[in-house]
């Protein structure tokens, strides 16, 4: 059955580890924590979009936003030489993960994906958002974490999050605040 082959295939998730560290502990999480924290957080923190959004969709988007991961691997948003091919090697997986499905559960799934991808909804926006938000926290809350180990400069911290400044103004202001919080303390060292 195809289905069950596709959700025995996402516990490949689990070994999937990116560079954010837990909070607190010397241990790097994997796709599938990193994709079940950003789901909770947009379920808490949905009431600040700027816009109305359908948090049921955003929800599904977060969870299959990194599947992709399972064939392309998880590409550290700061490695700018591991970037330059990560679309086209996202765009193979993407192929292949989705199509193990049948093909209206496997359009569906694409679909959520490339709308992800687009950022040009307010769902889709809202769920970039909380997809860079969450590993901004860990660094934050772990003493710039990433942001330390890699000398990740503040322009870049700021690049990457900018998604969130038309999503949110609320949590906008929080980030801003965060950000240079973490810059004068020197966790960010430039």
């Amino acid at each position: 059955m195809k289905d069950i082959e596709f959700i025995v295939e996402l516990d490949k998730m689990k070994s999937i580890i990116r560079q954010t560290s837990l909070i607190g502990k010397d241990q790097r999480e994997d796709d599938a924590q990193h994709s079940w924290h950003i789901a909770v957080m947009a379920m808490v923190l949905g009431e600040y979009s700027n816009e109305k959004i359908d948090l049921c969709k955003v929800i599904k988007m977060l969870l299959v936003h990194d599947l992709v991961e399972i064939y392309a691997g998880d590409t550290f948003c700061y490695d700018k030489k591991g970037n330059e091919s990560k679309r086209e090697r996202e765009l193979i997986a993407a192929d292949k993960i989705f199509g193990m499905l049948d093909q209206d559960k496997g359009k569906e799934l694409r679909a959520l994906w490339d709308e992800f991808e687009e950022q040009k909804t307010p769902e889709a926006l809202f769920a970039a958002s909380m997809d860079r938000l969450q590993p901004m926290l860990n660094n934050y809350y772990n003493n710039g974490g990433t942001w330390q180990k890699f000398n990740v400069a503040k322009e870049d911290i700021y690049k990457r999050i900018a998604p969130l400044k038309e999503a949110s103004n609320e949590l906008w202001n929080f980030v801003e605040h965060m950000i240079e919080d973490a810059y004068n303390k020197g966790l960010i060292k430039h």
